[in-house]
């Protein structure tokens, strides 16, 4: 088959395609990912099929990252000015890449990816649908945690139905934000449709949940078509999957560090994430590894002991298992690594689905949470060292990564997405 997978989003988001795509190319199918132009470095090198798709995302550009991690609104920064403005020419782009070279055979869309459900109808072409974290169902049985409402999250555990009222509310909020899909739809000659954030980007044939059931088991109110699979691991090959050489000597030269990281986005919007942990790491008296990613901005202004190792980048499977606490925003790539690892984590959500991920690693009772405007270098040092003293973190971390391990969620993925039915 020939598959085209769209998505948006961070390298959280293209990695567990880059890991679909390895192993349905070796199992003799024709991966294609239609995603931003920024990708493609990170893409064709693997052999893997490649077609951009607008609008582009500017990695560089901390402006909107910062905008679209504001946690009051963030998430409709992210939709209302940033996705929906390109909905045509991402329908575009779409199209022809699944009518190109013969046409394909399946699409497989995220759930940013508002045009994939319309190339499909358009087509005929079968389509499959993925989600990475829980979040993304909005569940009332599971409510998640709504972003710019934490204090809702404390309510609903008190009265569980509430979290019906919340999925409603949401709905509420969010009812005019997806006029340009209903638009384009009209244009194209389409009915209406379902509610493009909540309920059209679930495709009817499938559902990948490509996330641990650790994080979240089948509700009631779930699509039907959806299949847990586990989550997809991809963190690099060749040289990207290799420590630097400076950070595999300081590993060898000293117990376990802590491991501070901002993942690949919320990095270019760090503020003084990098010069609050050293000085937790200092106040400790532990070594520690400072992932600050391409911004020169998060290099530390004062001069750091030999205790402390900054580093661009290092692959999190590598690194990860090898930390004493993880240190994370709680971006759900840098979470399933961080689980996978089996270390206890201490985590500093941003935006979307950041705090309700941060909130499922906290009741695995594997993880402490430090909102994002508390996190300074003694409260950190604090939860830290809480971390570092109490076993039972460690042992129920190693536990969850027994259960992570037992799943394969790239090979369980792949499975499902060669069952759906084909084009009749």
């Amino acid at each position: 088959m020939r598959i085209v997978f769209s998505t948006y989003g961070t390298f959280g988001d293209v990695n567990p395609l880059i890991a679909l795509s390895l192993e349905l190319k070796r199992r003799g199918h024709t991966p294609v990912l239609a995603i931003p132009e920024m990708f493609r470095p990170k893409v064709e090198p693997l052999g893997i099929g490649f077609v951009p798709v607008r609008p582009e995302q500017d990695p560089n550009d901390t402006r909107l990252i910062a905008m679209i991690y504001d946690i009051k609104h963030g998430t409709e920064t992210g939709l209302r000015k940033f996705l929906f403005p390109s909905l045509r020419e991402s329908y575009q782009d779409l199209m022809a890449a699944v009518k190109s070279d013969g046409g394909a055979d399946l699409l497989v869309a995220g759930e940013l990816a508002y045009a994939g459900p319309i190339v499909a109808e358009k087509t005929g072409v079968p389509w499959a649908s993925y989600v990475l974290a829980p979040f993304s169902f909005f569940s009332g049985y599971d409510p998640p945690v709504l972003p710019p409402y934490p204090t809702l999250a404390k309510v609903q555990e008190r009265v569980p139905a509430l979290g019906h009222v919340v999925a409603r509310f949401a709905r509420l909020v969010t009812r005019k934000w997806p006029e340009p899909v209903y638009a384009l739809r009209r244009e194209l000659g389409l009915a209406r449709g379902k509610d493009p954030i909540f309920d059209a980007k679930h495709s009817e044939s499938l559902v990948l949940a490509l996330y641990s059931r650790v994080m979240g088991e089948p509700q009631p109110d779930w699509p039907p078509a959806v299949k847990v699979t586990g989550f997809a691991f991809y963190d690099g090959t060749g040289s990207e999957g290799v420590l630097p050489p400076e950070l595999a000597a300081f590993l060898e030269a000293g117990p376990a560090p802590l491991v501070f990281t901002l993942g690949s986005a919320a990095v270019m919007h760090a503020g003084d994430f990098y010069e609050q942990s050293a000085e937790a790491a200092e106040m400790l008296g532990q070594r520690a590894v400072l992932l600050i990613g391409a911004d020169d901005r998060n290099l530390p202004k004062r001069k750091l002991p030999d205790s402390i190792c900054v580093t661009r980048y290092a692959p999190y499977s590598k690194i990860f298992p090898r930390a004493s606490v993880i240190i994370h925003q709680a971006g759900i790539g840098t979470t399933a690594q961080a689980l996978r690892a089996g270390r206890p984590m201490l985590v500093m959500p941003y935006s979307h689905d950041q705090p309700d991920n941060a909130r499922r690693v906290r009741r695995l009772g594997v993880a402490e949470v430090l909102g994002r405007t508390k996190f300074n270098a003694k409260p950190a040092a604090r939860l830290i060292e809480q971390l570092l003293s109490n076993d039972a973190y460690l042992v129920r971390a190693r536990a969850v990564a027994e259960k992570v391990a037992a799943e394969n969620g790239t090979v369980a993925a792949c499975d499902a997405l060669e069952g759906v039915p084909k084009r009749r």
